[in-house]
């Protein structure tokens, strides 16, 4: 079955900055914190320091993933040009969102940048508080912070944009499902993909159900289902508590708005890669029709736009090359 990996992070060089600090690489996949805390980021065999295109597309082929969308995040730091090089090398393999810091004097320029100049086509909000923007930033929300509206916009001159969002779990103050509604509603050409399944807990499925039923009649909000393996701390295959989660989103919103992705390199020190590519196969959430959308169609459709993908691959920037 064909499958695109619709939650990917790309390292040319480790960057990460959050609540903990900034992050330093120690080699063998391991790094540390300004904190001391130290954390597997890489998995063995994957890289020292980095995780290169050219190391994905080795596990890409092994694992049978067509091809992958690039997302940025504050754990392993903004990896904007690197994802950009790598579309642009491997055009039939990746697309990829950027990511800025919408409290930065130049935030726009930077933004102006990546859309206009380099094509970029998706745009990643890590908000989290225990990951992302919260951790050093007061806090705020994506629909009614002034900054945030100037990227909003911009980005809506752009029929079929994707916005794709971050927002922690339920004990962040980062978490703000409704948010999301709101803004889908005020720019309904715009695609919204929720990262993670709004962070779920089997334990607490009415919450998860709350966020769900919010976006139920807005067909252009979607959600991943990266990394909930380690959100709900399951090493078991097939991962029951993450069934449990997957069902739910799938009778709320139904299979055509649920994307598969891993969250990779890091989510892949937990449970190896190919459990996590092959884990929804093991189960009967989905009929077979059902897994080739979650699998596949629906990140083509929202990612995979032709006209998205051409904006990139047309895109003249002088300082680009092709290495």
């Amino acid at each position: 079955m064909k499958k695109i990996e619709g939650h990917l992070h790309l390292v040319r060089s480790v960057a990460g900055l959050n609540g903990k600090g900034r992050m330093t690489p120690l080699g063998d996949g391991r790094t540390i914190w300004d904190d001391g805390t130290v954390i597997k980021l890489i998995p063995d065999g994957w890289g020292d320091d980095n995780f290169l295109a050219e190391s994905a597309l080795k596990v890409m082929s092994e694992n049978g993933i067509e091809k992958a969308v690039l997302l940025q995040g504050s754990l392993n730091g903004y990896q904007n040009y690197y994802s950009y090089q790598a579309v642009k090398k491997y055009p039939n393999k990746f697309v990829a969102a950027f990511s800025v810091d919408p409290f930065a004097d130049t935030a726009m320029e930077i933004v102006r940048r990546h859309v206009e100049d380099l094509g970029f086509r998706a745009i990643k909000f890590e908000i989290s508080q225990g990951g992302g923007l919260h951790g050093y930033h007061s806090p705020f929300r994506l629909d009614t912070n002034p900054d945030i509206g100037k990227i909003f916009h911009f980005i809506s001159d752009y029929p079929g944009f994707v916005v794709t969002t971050d927002y922690g779990d339920s004990s962040q103050y980062s978490y703000e499902p409704e948010v999301i509604a709101n803004l889908a509603a005020r720019y309904p050409k715009l695609d919204f993909v929720v990262c993670h399944l709004s962070f779920p807990n089997a334990n607490h499925l009415d919450r998860l159900e709350n966020a769900l039923t919010q976006w139920k009649d807005f067909t252009n909000i979607y959600t991943d289902i990266s990394a909930i393996q380690d959100i709900e701390g399951e090493t078991e295959f097939p991962f029951p508590r993450c069934q449990k989660d997957v069902a739910l989103a799938k009778k709320i919103l139904g299979s055509k708005r649920i994307i598969w992705g891993t969250d990779s390199p890091w989510s892949s020190t937990f449970n190896s890669y190919h459990d996590l590519s092959t884990w929804l196969e093991a189960t009967d959430i989905f009929t077979t029709e059902e897994l080739e959308d979650v699998l596949y169609n629906n990140a083509e459709k929202v990612y995979f736009k032709k006209e998205n993908l051409d904006a990139m691959l047309e895109s003249k920037d002088p300082s680009f090359k092709n290495k």
